[in-house]
């Protein structure tokens, strides 16, 4: 065997035994060696032989013997290869007003960009979603969440073609509970909310009065669950078409549902449970929800402007 072969086999053994593949060239923990070891190689035998040999590019090859005349015999460590500058960078200050507007209306990344659109800063639903997720902002979907799929119910195409409405149990004292009842239009995503200390199907219709009082339009059809505030009296002196969900099916009341989620989430649990006090922030909370709240169920526009819309109102 000859001088270069054998070099070549006690060379090669090695590199064989590590595992190496172009593929792992940032993770290999033993390729600073290798480059070193190659670079000798190429100094002693030529580098397209060690090109050939090691299956390395020979522009790679010169720039290690380069290397390895300054530093030595020493590894070849592997270079950032992280630019210099960062010249398409966000700037600070849109970074700021994408904080800052997640902490303020605490929304999704869609929301938060409808809502700098509308004061005039011009950014990218990407650059917001991506923003959001460096600064660990970003609420991602679970995995987990199961899929209900779509039943027959009513499609509203006008105002008041279908409204859901709900209880929300809230205990006042160990013993007293406080009931905050919820109506929400299906098709505009308006709603009305009020509390009272009992629950009947007298408080029942009277709610349904006085959220009729509130809305600019006429209730077609009443939806609710077989909760006893909505029994056979109720529906018969609602004088309203009414329907009921499935028993056992809360999906097919989603949008009231949902809703009573948020209620609680941005308003009621704040507060000390008295009915005083929980009409009075309740009043603020839904001016606020029907005139100020983007809804992805209406093109993230807000039940004012749904209503207006529907209403042919400019």
């Amino acid at each position: 065997m000859s001088s270069i072969a054998l070099w070549f086999t006690t060379l090669r053994t090695p590199y064989l035994k590590i595992g190496y593949s172009q593929h792992m060239y940032s993770t290999n923990k033993h390729l600073p060696r290798i480059r070193r070891d190659v670079a000798i190689f190429a100094k002693k035998y030529g580098i397209r032989k060690a090109s050939r040999h090691y299956g390395y590019a020979v522009s790679a090859i010169h720039k290690w013997t380069r290397v390895l005349d300054k530093m030595g015999h020493h590894p070849i460590p592997t270079k950032s290869s992280r630019p210099h500058s960062h010249p398409h960078t966000t700037d600070e200050s849109i970074v700021k007003k994408i904080v800052d507007k997640r902490i303020e209306v605490r929304r999704s990344a869609e929301v938060v960009h409808e809502h700098l659109r509308r004061e005039g800063t011009a950014v990218s639903l990407a650059t917001v979603k991506r923003t959001l997720d460096r600064k660990n902002l970003l609420n991602k979907r679970s995995p987990w969440k199961r899929y209900h799929p779509p039943v027959e119910r009513p499609y509203p195409t006008k105002a008041g073609d279908l409204v859901e409405i709900d209880t929300i149990h809230t205990m006042q004292s160990k013993k007293v509970r406080m009931y905050t009842f919820v109506l929400i239009d299906v098709y505009s995503r308006w709603i009305y909310a009020k509390s009272y200390q009992r629950i009947n199907a007298k408080t029942s219709l009277r709610f349904v009065a006085q959220a009729q009082k509130a809305s600019t339009f006429h209730f077609n059809m009443i939806q609710t669950d077989h909760g006893p505030e909505f029994g056979s009296w109720f529906v018969s002196q609602v004088k309203k078409k009414h329907r009921y969900t499935r028993i056992g099916k809360p999906n097919d009341n989603s949008h009231i549902e949902r809703v009573n989620r948020t209620i609680q989430e941005e308003c009621l649990d704040r507060l000390i449970p008295t009915p005083r006090i929980f009409n009075k922030s309740l009043k603020e909370y839904l001016h606020y929800y029907n005139t100020q709240r983007l809804h992805f169920g209406i093109q993230l526009q807000t039940p004012q402007e749904m209503l207006r819309c529907s209403q042919g109102i400019d």
